[in-house]
């Protein structure tokens, strides 16, 4: 069963209730939420809510070791085959749209891509910024620049390393069948209408600075070149340490940023037939159709 949604629309309470229901167990595919270096800024449950039911892919691996989709997947399935043991029903529960794909075999085979190239391109990002980056994909590979794709330099930087890998655009390797999975899958992803969920992410970038994201974030400067800290919560704060913006403009591009996150991920999701949108409390609606589904708790 997958509680799917934007950040801030209430997947976590959720999907421990859902759990509690069910007497079951949660498997995250949330791409940041498994460094356990990284806590305020990618909002990871609390010890009270990972306490209440079990968690699985949070604070499980260092921001230093490789993390991909690729590497989800097999981590998602290695993890899924032993929960199918002890359980009818898992909960899997995330905002990440890639890893989703990892979880229902529809991750696309990517290419080799030469290492000097990578590390050129990533030493010139680093240099350069976003901007060159953008204007690379624009010359390079002006397909996936017209993709919508062009906020994320993690993506970007694929993109790019690809196309002057291959000559060919990264997109022309999305184009394969999906891989048969040995279990049935059931997907809601919350619905919150737009000022609400504006508003929630609002309170929540206020509550994370409340808490210390500041101080989190710069314990974490030295790091910030590590792939996992090209996140949103804590670029913002790194660009405030070298005197680049004020705290108060950190926060409120935080905000900003937060906000277009969500929008990309709402737009993931809308493409995925199968959704079924639900409010975030309406928990008696999924457990309706998951009993209809023919399963019961346990």
């Amino acid at each position: 069963m997958v509680i799917a949604g934007p950040t801030a629309s209430g997947k976590t309470q959720c999907s421990i209730a859902l759990a509690q229901h069910f007497s079951t167990e949660i498997l995250s595919f949330d791409s940041r939420q498994c460094f356990k270096e990284l806590c305020i800024g990618v909002a990871r449950p609390d010890e009270a809510q990972l306490a209440a039911v079990p968690h699985h892919f949070i604070a499980s691996h260092s921001m230093h070791e490789p993390m991909h989709a690729g590497l989800y997947e097999q981590f998602a399935l290695q993890k899924l085959t032993d929960l199918f043991t002890r359980h009818r029903l898992v909960i899997a529960t995330g905002g990440t749209g890639l890893y989703l794909n990892a979880i229902l075999g529809r991750l696309h085979p990517m290419p080799d891509v030469d290492e000097a190239i990578r590390t050129e391109a990533r030493s010139s990002y680093q240099e350069k910024g976003i901007d060159w980056l953008a204007n690379e994909l624009n010359m390079l590979d002006p397909l996936y620049a017209s993709s919508g794709e062009m906020q994320n330099p993690h993506r970007m930087l694929r993109a790019l390393e690809v196309i002057r890998s291959t000559g060919r655009s990264i997109l022309s390797f999305r184009h394969v069948a999906n891989e048969a999975r040995n279990f049935d899958v059931l997907i809601f992803s919350m619905y919150v209408p737009k000022p609400q969920l504006h508003a929630q992410i609002n309170s929540r970038v206020e509550l994370m600075m409340a808490k210390g994201l500041e101080h989190e974030a710069r314990s974490l400067y030295a790091y910030r070149h590590l792939q996992a800290l090209q996140t949103v919560g804590y670029t913002e704060l790194f660009d405030h340490f070298e005197s680049k913006i004020s705290l108060k403009e950190a926060q409120e591009q935080i905000k900003v940023h937060t906000r277009q996150y969500a929008k990309r991920q709402l737009t993931w999701f809308r493409k995925m037939e199968e959704v079924i949108w639900l409010e975030p409390h309406a928990t008696s609606q999924m457990v309706n159709s998951i009993e209809a589904f023919g399963l019961s708790t346990g």
